[in-house]
């Protein structure tokens, strides 16, 4: 093939060595930051380190984008509203496989490469598992070579720093890009327009069709900020696609010579407020709106852009499916299938069969809840209101579809009612999550349970009418970061038996499994855990002036703050231990530190009554002398992805404790597996798979299974019958009831208390109470076996290759989106 000259650049690409990088952060430093070695600070440092991280990364991105158009392959685009991608700087380092020279080179200039990372902040692009899950999805599309892009929104603000004031979560402004954003290459000349409000004109065309005209529209302009994304050990370099809400002007300059400043720019801030904020507060009408905006806003833009690409090389759409996959993860997307279909039957004047056929083969939808209340649905009116257009098309389709229906089912309007997605409330609502099943050729669960459970529940009637749509793909992690980034040491020892093959293939760490017979290398994998415990005990005693024994056992539960997730059962334990120790101070009590992490959404009043009570109970727990440092009870505020990656490797024992039926997968559950926590949990999500991976006498399994649930809530659940008949429990409760934790406000927690009793329990906490302290005994019989404890870490480390990111992608490329790797060219240093 001849030489190109606008691909073929002569470009002098930077070595890889140390003393490469040494040259290339003392140009950057000069050139890029406009400083010297005298007067630069940390920051400098930083945003040096990153400069000359990125460079490395510009020349293997633009080889990989035109490896894509050189193959004319399908391109997979995931489409997500969170994208919690961590810190950036050793992560790329890392994944370029250049961290030994990378690191020489830092110190050799005397500077401390640990405070240098500890300068950036995350990217505050996420609030939790949907948003780390997406981040764990792009490192596995790049390193297994897929053509992958993500789309999402460049939130200028996340959705909150948490700060715990009094006891009490206190939300704060995330202000992440507070000093710019090193990994950001904006786009200026990518601007799209989208279109808010106005009406729909309706007229013939030429040949007599009836055709729709969306008019007297407020426009908006989606700005795009492009972001490399490296795999592991590999050339390829995929990119994310951010976009910013951009005013179509800037101000009104008549309102602006007028002297009445803040009217002239109104337009401006109201129109930027788009990407202003990550989930704005929708207990508003306001909110409400803004949210339902954001949603259309990315998803146009991102449809616009993905058409654009397509365009270049292809005529027509009926190649579209074969070119392009659309993955919606969760619903906050699916207002794209009605916007594809405005798009071709509006703007390319397609008829509405092609465009629906090509439609349903474009889209794809991954379902992360099984609770009703939590699928997304909007009020009719405010749809109408914002997007009418939209509203028209979903009308439509679910006007052939409920056709569809009745020749198949006729006469059973029940069932119409249930499948249709418009639901007949006051007001009505539109139901995202079926217009995602109708207007998509596959949809996933993302764990074996909760497919089953989608398939016989929330989703049985869309099953019995497409058997063969829904399918499982199980989440997993990337173990880039969750293992050899978060915990270098245990990586460390895990490659110096093993070799590094795990890093791409997570299924070779089998190979530890004998080693879980080895003394030596159990009491290496010991020493690993127990220098992470100093390390996050140190952290405790500096960020919070808790000082916790490194030598008790470490009970760790950090997620997302929700009564399903059943924080406040493990809490009930912490009370129950609390009142063992005061009634037998002088027994022989384990030690044990219990760390809560976790936010509570803003307008969740009963999380943040738990987050109340949790830090309450610290409060009396950890300076009662009586209890001294046997147990120790620590609410480590802001958690995120940094935090993560602090307290996962120290972690001992990992709670996944959510009444069974309610978690659609977990991956906290297999980052702390992974580094060597046992779990104690309920059959619920994930935790059925990796108890099947690591052996059920690997992991503490209590309470009620998902069967034994629903017969529970069928005869009647009776909380009162559990707290007459469990003195402990009664006891526990009372406490909570009376103030015991909070004297100075005796009822501060009465409404825990009466959502517990009177209230009915409706997350089963009472009845799984006693089967979960009974297994916490067994967990702690078996922690004063130091050799037996480390065998089974070493085990559940050994049999997680399952719960890697990349097989759940390599399922996701085979069974719902077609798609080949290609690999680009790789192009010698100069």
């Amino acid at each position: 093939m001849a030489s190109n000259p606008l691909t073929d650049l002569e470009l002098d690409r930077p070595g890889m060595d140390a003393a490469g990088w040494r040259r290339s952060l003392s140009n950057h430093l000069v050139y890029s930051i406009g400083k010297d070695p005298l007067t630069a600070t940390q920051r400098d440092w930083f945003y040096t380190a990153a400069a000359a991280v990125r460079e490395r990364l510009i020349e293997r991105w633009m080889e990989t984008m035109r490896s894509y158009y050189r193959a004319d392959t399908k391109r997979v685009y995931y489409l997500s509203m969170e994208f919690l991608m961590g810190r950036t700087l050793m992560n790329s380092v890392l994944n370029m496989g250049c961290e030994p020279a990378f690191r020489t080179a830092v110190e050799n200039l005397g500077l401390d490469l640990a405070a240098i990372r500890e300068i950036e902040h995350d990217a505050a692009l996420g609030n939790g598992g949907l948003g780390r899950l997406a981040a764990c999805f792009l490192d596995s599309m790049a390193t297994l070579g897929l053509p992958g892009y993500g789309y999402g929104i460049r939130y200028e603000y996340g959705m909150f720093t948490q700060k715990i004031e009094n006891g009490c979560q206190v939300e704060h402004p995330d202000n992440w890009l507070r000093y710019g954003n090193p990994w950001e290459f904006p786009r200026p000349e990518v601007l799209y327009q989208v279109k808010f409000h106005g009406r729909v004109v309706e007229y013939a065309d030429a040949e007599g069709r009836l055709r729709h005209h969306w008019v007297d529209t407020d426009d908006v302009m989606a700005m795009a900020y492009d972001t490399p994304i490296p795999g592991y050990a590999t050339e390829t370099v995929n990119n994310m696609r951010l976009w910013a809400a951009k005013a179509t002007r800037d101000f009104d300059l008549g309102y602006f010579n007028e002297g009445n400043y803040i009217k002239a720019v109104e337009e401006k801030n109201e129109s930027e407020n788009l990407s202003k904020v990550l989930y704005p507060d929708d207990t508003t009408e306001m909110g409400r709106e803004l949210r339902l905006k954001q949603q259309y806003f990315f998803v146009s833009a991102s449809l616009q852009d993905i058409l654009f690409r397509y365009a270049k090389h292809h005529e027509g759409f009926d190649a579209l499916p074969d070119k392009v996959a659309i993955q919606l993860n969760d619903t906050h997307p699916a207002i794209a299938i009605a916007e594809l279909m405005r798009i071709l039957v509006d703007g390319h004047g397609l008829d509405w069969d092609h465009a629906w056929d090509i439609t349903r083969r474009v889209f794809s939808y991954t379902n992360h809840t099984l609770m009703p209340e939590a699928l997304e649905t909007w009020p009719v009116p405010l749809f109408e209101r914002v997007l009418p257009r939209h509203l028209q098309i979903i009308y439509e389709i679910n006007h052939r579809f409920l056709r569809e229906v009745t020749h198949r089912h006729p006469g059973d309007h029940a069932l119409l009612r249930r499948v249709s997605l418009i639901e007949e409330s006051s007001p009505k609502r539109v139901r995202m999550a079926h217009l995602a099943m109708v207007g998509c050729h596959k949809v996933n669960g993302v764990a074996a349970i909760h497919t089953e459970l989608m398939r016989q529940t929330i989703f049985a009637d869309f099953h019995r009418l497409w058997p063969d749509k829904i399918v499982n793909v199980t989440n997993g992690i990337t173990p880039r970061r969750w293992l050899n980034q978060a915990n270098p040491d245990l990586a460390r020892l895990i490659c110096a038996r093993i070799g590094n093959g795990w890093l791409k293939d997570l299924e070779q760490l089998k190979r530890l499994e004998p080693l879980a017979e080895d003394a030596a290398f159990r009491q290496a994998f010991g020493a690993v855990k127990q220098a992470n415990k100093r390390r996050l005990a140190e952290a405790i005693a500096q960020r919070l002036g808790i000082a916790v024994n490194p030598d008790s056992l470490f009970d760790v539960q950090v997620k997302r703050i929700h009564e399903y997730k059943r924080q406040l059962l493990n809490l009930l334990h912490v009370i129950t231990l609390y009142n063992r120790i005061r009634a037998h101070p002088s027994g022989d009590h384990l030690a044990r530190t219990v760390i809560f992490g976790g936010k509570a959404a803003p307008g969740y009043r009963m999380a943040k009554q738990i987050i109340r009570l949790i830090n309450d109970v610290a409060d009396v727990v950890n300076h009662d002398p009586l209890v001294a440092d046997r147990l120790k009870v620590v609410f480590i505020p802001n958690y995120d992805v940094s935090t993560a990656q602090d307290i996962i490797p120290a972690a001992e024992l990992s709670e996944q404790i959510s009444t069974a039926g309610t978690e659609a997968s977990g991956t906290g559950n297999m980052k702390l597996a992974l580094n060597g926590a046992l779990t104690i949990g309920t059959l619920d999500g994930a935790n059925i798979e990796i108890r099947n991976e690591v052996g059920a006498e690997n992991i503490f399994i209590f309470g009620l299974d998902t069967e034994g649930v629903t017969a529970l809530r069928a005869a009647g659940h009776d909380p009162w019958w559990h707290y007459r008949e469990n003195a402990e429990l009664r006891q526990v409760l009372d406490m909570i009831r009376d103030g015991f934790f909070s004297p100075e406000e005796p009822a501060r927690h009465r409404v825990i208390f009466d959502a517990l009793t009177t209230g009915g329990d409706p997350f089963l906490l009472l009845a799984d109470y006693a089967d979960y302290v009974a297994r916490q005994q067994e967990v702690e019989r078996v922690y004063r076996n130091r050799d037996e404890w480390l065998r089974r870490a070493v085990l559940n480390v050994a049999r997680m290759g399952r719960f890697s990111a990349d097989r759940s992608i390599r399922e996701y490329a085979e069974v719902i989106w077609n798609v080949k790797p290609v690999r680009p060219r790789r192009r010698p240093r100069r």
